[in-house]
């Protein structure tokens, strides 16, 4: 997603309508993910600028640099929040990313409800 940074303390969430989802899949090894409703790919690009995990790409499923990236890229895409994306995307690998497993699709899906789930409850989206 394109943006600025906005290291405040609001999340901003960049969807309104709907769940939020992020669907991975793999494709010749790399794990590739694509926002819904949007249907655009996720990059790594600017959660790199944050934190260098993984400059080879993405990866769920267990505790590594791939999955840390992943999180940290969701949640900024998520939030729009660079502060917030960086304070709250090792609990959200932990207790999500780690878990994901590939289901009989050859996909797996993260909604809006698996990442607020680790947002701080007084954190509210702005309209």
């Amino acid at each position: 997603m394109s943006g600025t940074f906005d290291d405040g303390a609001t999340a901003v969430p960049t969807y309104r309508d709907g769940a939020i989802r992020y669907v991975g899949s793999r494709e010749r090894g790399d794990v590739f993910v694509t926002t819904h409703p949007d249907g655009e790919r996720l990059t790594s690009e600017r959660s790199l600028k944050i934190v260098r995990h993984s400059p080879s790409g993405f990866a769920v499923g267990y505790r590594g640099s791939g999955p840390a990236q992943l999180a940290l890229a969701i949640l900024l895409d998520y939030t729009d929040n660079a502060a917030l994306a960086r304070e709250h995307y090792q609990t959200f690998t932990d207790e999500v990313v780690n878990q994901l497993e590939y289901g009989d699709d050859g996909t797996w899906t993260i909604t809006e409800a698996d990442i607020e789930q680790v947002l701080p409850n007084d954190i509210a989206p702005t309209p």
